[in-house]
């Protein structure tokens, strides 16, 4: 697999896991203190702590094959630790794509 379709997959998966995040934060963890479901938690807990860990093996490839510095790849980390970080830092990485791609 070549470095642009790594990224490809780093944007995808970032969506992904920034989604995972909202549902944590907005469903989830309502549910569990609200409607005393804490199974909620349970469920999307784990699946968010699964595809960040997937996001995290990822930008470390990318990091890699295209050479980027620790600070950008500091900065996608960072920003997948933020509720909508994933989305704010995926347009810099569409331009990166973009600029590869063209």
């Amino acid at each position: 697999m070549d470095s642009l379709e790594k990224l490809k997959r780093l944007r995808s998966l970032g969506k992904i896991e920034g989604i995972s995040y909202l549902l944590l934060l907005g469903v989830a963890m309502p549910l569990k203190y609200f409607a005393d479901l804490p199974m909620a938690v349970k469920v999307v807990g784990w699946a968010h702590g699964i595809l960040f860990v997937a996001l995290c093996l990822v930008l470390f490839q990318v990091w890699r094959d295209r050479s980027w510095t620790w600070k950008r790849a500091a900065m996608v980390f960072v920003a997948a630790l933020l509720p909508f970080g994933p989305f704010v830092i995926d347009e810099r990485l569409k331009a990166e794509e973009d600029a590869s791609a063209g």
